[in-house]
Parts: structure tokens; sequence; C-alpha cells
């Protein structure tokens, strides 16, 4: 069985998507976070801008064109329909990495009150730069890492009180 998602682009009418329709898209990288994409005989030139793997959101530009697009899969649609999204608004107290990368900047600072969306810090993992927001207001109560650390999948990076 394939799996499934639907792609909102700029909050827009969602668009279905299959996984043999992304095993068939002809995309080529080109550099860092950079593709060159051909569709129906049409090219296009991409690149992430920014991602947010906690909401499921990305900045994508595509041909100087920047778009949000937001992915949900089976499990994201199933919740949606029951009704109980706001199950996906736990308290987090903690950021761990989702995979490994090197932290290339910490924009925060332990005792530092945070805002919902405030840039926390960014991790380079698969020649790309992934953003990392507070998922939620608070006060960082430990920084786990230093810019320049390597870090492994689940290592934690952040720490709420």
């Amino acid at each position: 069985m394939s799996n499934s998602y639907k792609l909102s682009v700029n909050h827009g009418t969602p668009i279905d998507l299959s996984e043999s329709d992304l095993e068939n898209l002809d995309a080529i990288p080109i550099g860092k976070a950079k593709f060159h994409v051909l569709k129906n005989n049409k090219s296009f030139k991409t690149e992430i801008i920014s991602t947010d793997f906690i909401a499921k959101k990305y900045i994508i530009k595509v041909n100087n064109n920047s778009y949000e697009v937001a992915i949900s899969d089976a499990l994201d649609i199933v919740i949606h329909s029951m009704g109980i999204e706001l199950g996906r608004t736990k308290i987090i107290n903690a950021i761990r990495a989702p995979m490994p990368g090197l932290i290339l900047e910490i924009s925060v600072k332990i005792g530092q009150h945070v805002k919902e969306n405030d840039p926390l810090l960014i991790l380079e993992a698969m020649k790309m730069e992934n953003s990392f927001l507070s998922p939620r207001d608070g006060i960082i109560k430990l920084i786990a890492v230093d810019k320049g650390n390597a870090v492994d999948k689940g290592q934690l990076l952040i720490e709420f009180e």
C-alpha cells in the first residue's frame, strides 16, 4: 500500500499526492538544498529555504517565487477528520535532533523568555539548513549543544522550564 499525502500551498486548497507521484518526479540536486525539477516537460529551479519538522511546514522557492508548503500524511488526515487536532498542542519540554547534523547557529540563551515560533537554532543536515522554531511560549532551561557541535539523531538540543 502506498502512502498518500495532502499538500497545502500558501494555505490554499489541499493537493493530493501519492508516493508514486513522488517517485516519478524528476529532481536533480544542483547545490545545497537546491534542485532542478522537470515536470510535464517544464523546467523548474527549486530551493528549500526553511523547514519546520514539528509543524511539517516548509518554505520552498520555485523559479524565484516563495511558497509555504504544509504536508499532512495519512495519520494527520485521520486525526483531523476525528476533530482531535488539539492533541497536537501538547506541551513540548525538549527539542531533540530529528537527524544527525551540525549546529550552525544558536539564537537563544539560558533563561531567555521565548514566544511560539521564535527561532531557536539552525541545524545543518543532509546539505540543508533546518531552522528550529519554538513550539510554545516558555523559558529556556538548558542548551545542551554549542555552535559547531555535531549531533546525533535524538540528541537533546534545548530544554524548556
